[in-house]
């Protein structure tokens, strides 16, 4: 467990993200940023402290996605089940998310918003994982946002789970940088 501490000329961020019960302790100014964080936090059972201010939202939400997935990358269990997937109706949207957090970054989908789609690219990104985000139904721009939060955290809580073996035919992989 360690706390990340990232810095910019346009954001500061604090935060740590361990496995636990999905407790979140958020300061931020952009409320619906918040709202997202907390929800994934449940979501995922993962416990964050986050910390965060910016000069403009854009900056802002892009920098807390990269924090999240950075701080979350060391979480990883060694034996991690690493691949989840979960469909969340919220009203009339509905969102599927699935995920492998086997070190291989990559990111495929859209929600109605530009900023919050970035965010899950950012995140997944920094997590190293693939995620695949897929709007199925929906007009509430809210809904259908928190829907996909809510989708790639319970698809986090899968992945994340410890199993008896490393689960992949490379078998574990190491990276050791030398001189």
């Amino acid at each position: 467990m360690s706390k990340l501490k990232r810095s910019t000329k346009e954001t500061r961020i604090v935060c740590q993200v361990i496995r636990g019960t999905g407790s979140a302790h958020i300061t931020v100014d952009e409320p619906f940023l918040q709202h997202m964080v907390e929800t994934l936090a449940r979501y995922a059972s993962l416990d964050v402290t986050l910390e965060a201010e910016g000069d403009m939202r854009h900056h802002l939400i892009e920098d807390v996605a990269i924090t999240l997935g950075l701080a979350l990358k060391d979480e990883v269990p060694t034996r991690a089940a690493r691949y989840g997937w979960a469909s969340v109706p919220m009203d009339e949207a509905l969102v599927e998310a699935s995920i492998d957090v086997g070190g291989r970054p990559y990111y495929v989908g859209e929600t109605p918003s530009r900023l919050y789609t970035h965010f899950l690219h950012s995140f997944a990104t920094n997590l190293g994982a693939t995620l695949h985000v897929r709007v199925l139904r929906g007009e509430d721009k809210h809904h259908i946002v928190e829907a996909a939060i809510k989708a790639t955290g319970l698809a986090l809580r899968q992945a994340l789970q410890e199993g008896e073996r490393v689960f992949s035919t490379k078998g574990s992989v190491t990276l050791e940088r030398v001189d």
